[in-house]
């Protein structure tokens, strides 16, 4: 996956939690998402801010309304214990 963005898009996010290859649910599952201005959101699926679309892959649609760098980490607990982050690099439109 690309990691450029244009302002304003919106972009689903996804995590995938595996155990020996296997797709597994965590008992719990948050999403942190910092901002390029350094704010950071932590969304969870048991609050219904993260949705499951399939055991052990869970998503959220954000909408990239800052240019910079925005970083987010997924984190399972309990049945799967991992954590992984990356970033997304959001453009100003030449538009």
């Amino acid at each position: 996956m690309a990691n450029n963005y244009v302002k304003n898009q919106t972009v689903r996010i996804t995590g995938t939690f595996t155990v020996s290859g296997v797709n597994t649910d965590p008992t719990t599952v948050t999403l942190k998402i910092q901002t390029p201005a350094g704010v950071e959101s932590t969304y969870t699926y048991a609050l219904a801010q993260v949705t499951k679309s399939a055991t052990g892959i869970y998503y959220k649609d954000v909408s990239l309304n800052e240019v910079g760098m925005w970083y987010y980490r997924w984190e399972g607990t309990g049945t799967v214990a991992a954590a992984d982050e990356t970033y997304l690099n959001v453009l100003q439109s030449e538009f």
